[in-house]
């Protein structure tokens, strides 16, 4: 698996590297999808390449790429062994992240980085998952996007409105490994049960953590105008989200980050080498810097 995000790792760094405003999404892809068969495997799920990071597992490529978007990555190698990786990287069309999206990254960021921090077993990952979600409403709340009390939004969901999906899923021979058998058997078990709040019953894993467990971490935030409009008009959680202010980010799109993690004895270990992810990191790489392949 080690390899397979190794060359996952390749594939991120040539479409940061390479990705200019005129370009075609699936320019992009054809790269990303060259370096995988080019490790010798294939790509292990269909490449989301995308402008629009906000549709979620959107495979359409035909958008051409121009200054002051962002373009989210969601593609992973499978190694000749037929083992998965899955990671994205979200990252600016121009130069630089503009000032409202790098606020927006850096929260996505830090509930990633958090989530990878608290992983151990014996952890249930709903709990992880919920983690993530009070940090993102508290730092939204921070921005001016939602208010109230953190925990009674996420309590209620309010929170989904930006991250309506899971935190990770479990990945080995297939990217969602063995969920054809059913996501519930997989994910979930007595003590732990599936909820049926939007939002959280996306949440593909959330039984307790135990080690040899291979799992992905990949918290975003999104913009969805249909969503946002629906919502509003429904009068949904508006003790919790300042719509009006939400204007502001109806053409945001959406930022995504995500790498994969094994579950230790001890801890945890995640996997590979370093994908770039700072956005000191990124921004070096679309400014013309070389990064180790």
């Amino acid at each position: 698996m080690e390899y397979a995000v190794n060359i996952t790792r390749s594939m991120h760094i040539a479409a940061m590297q390479s990705a200019t405003p005129g370009q075609t999404e699936a320019a992009v892809a054809g790269i990303v999808e060259g370096i995988a068969v080019g490790g010798g495997g294939r790509l292990s799920y269909p490449c989301i390449g995308t402008v629009n990071g906000h549709i979620l597992h959107n495979h359409y490529h035909g958008h051409t790429l121009q200054k002051g978007q962002l373009f989210l990555l969601d593609a992973g190698a499978s190694a000749p062994s037929m083992y998965a990786g899955d990671i994205t990287r979200t990252f600016p069309v121009s130069k630089t992240f503009n000032t409202q999206q790098r606020e927006i990254y850096q929260l996505v960021l830090q509930a990633e980085e958090a989530g990878i921090a608290a992983l151990r077993p014996g952890i249930p990952y709903r709990d992880i998952h919920l983690q993530a979600a009070t940090l993102i409403a508290q730092g939204l709340k921070d921005l001016g996007l939602m208010r109230g009390d953190v925990e009674e939004a996420v309590a209620q969901g309010a929170h989904a409105l930006f991250f309506p999906h899971g935190l990770g899923h479990m990945i080995g021979l297939d990217v969602h490994d063995m969920e054809d058998l059913d996501e519930n058997w997989v994910g979930y078990d007595a003590s732990i049960t599936r909820s049926d709040q939007f939002g959280l019953r996306s949440l593909r894993l959330g039984k307790a953590l135990e080690p040899g467990f291979v799992l992905t971490v990949e918290p975003g935030i999104y913009f969805i105008p249909d969503l946002i409009d629906q919502w509003k008009a429904d009068r949904l959680h508006t003790s919790f989200i300042n719509y009006d202010a939400l204007e502001a980010y109806r053409h945001f799109s959406g930022i995504r980050i995500e790498d994969n993690v094994l579950i230790t004895q001890n801890g945890h270990t995640v996997l590979g080498d370093l994908i770039p992810k700072s956005v000191a990191a990124v921004e070096a790489i679309r400014d013309g810097g070389i990064y180790p392949q």
